[in-house]
């Protein structure tokens, strides 16, 4: 049975070192929690993906099964915001931020199969917030990107070149909420050999 990669089908999930990169992202589904605050010092965010990663492996093994579709599972995603999105460039206070952490989905998962699958996964122990994850899709459309190699926390200044002036000297502006997807898994790699794209959804800017 062929795998299907969506890392490597789809090429908004690659990114460019050192440089921006303007993409269309198609409308693609998610397995989505919401949350609120620093993701290094409560426990909110690690209840949150240890709802996420669950399920998603039960999707794959019942889509493999079931409907004889192997793939690969994406790795974690989060959209990121702010009342001040300046906590996000120079203050860093990551107690400030609301996220939603997100796995992609094949569109041929359904609701149905979500539900199974939470089902079958209580069954084993429910995680503390599983009952908070919802099937949804995201349209993001016009976007910026790049590829941070560090850590987490050095991407201040790299954001602060996408917001301040790339964007800007592309006649753009941003909209929606700042997005990474986590190609490493922080687990297993060193925070300087992290691998993580940095995107921002964005639109004409408005002449006056």
């Amino acid at each position: 049975m062929e795998k299907t990669d969506f890392k490597k089908d789809l090429d908004v999930y690659r990114a460019p070192r050192g440089r921006f990169a303007i993409v269309d992202v198609p409308e693609l589904r998610y397995l989505m929690i919401d949350g609120h605050g620093d993701p290094n010092s409560g426990g909110d965010f690690a209840a949150a993906t240890e709802a996420l990663y669950p399920l998603a492996y039960k999707l794959k093994f019942a889509s493999k099964q079931k409907l004889e579709r192997d793939y690969v599972v994406m790795p974690l995603e989060g959209l990121w915001w702010a009342g001040d999105m300046a906590t996000f460039t120079s203050a860093r206070d990551k107690s400030q931020w609301d996220w939603t952490l997100m796995i992609m989905t094949p569109d041929w998962i359904t609701e149905a199969m979500v539900a199974e699958a939470v089902d079958q996964v209580t069954a084993k122990g429910a995680p503390e917030r599983l009952a908070q994850v919802r099937l949804a899709s995201l349209a993001e459309g016009r976007c910026v990107q790049t590829l941070h190699v560090g850590s987490y926390d050095d991407e201040a200044g790299l954001l602060a070149r996408m917001h301040d002036e790339f964007i800007p000297a592309q006649g753009l502006t941003m909209t929606g909420r700042h997005h990474e997807i986590y190609l490493s898994d922080a687990r297993k790699v060193a925070p300087a050999k992290l691998r993580t794209i940095l995107r921002q959804p964005v639109e004409e800017a408005r002449r006056r």
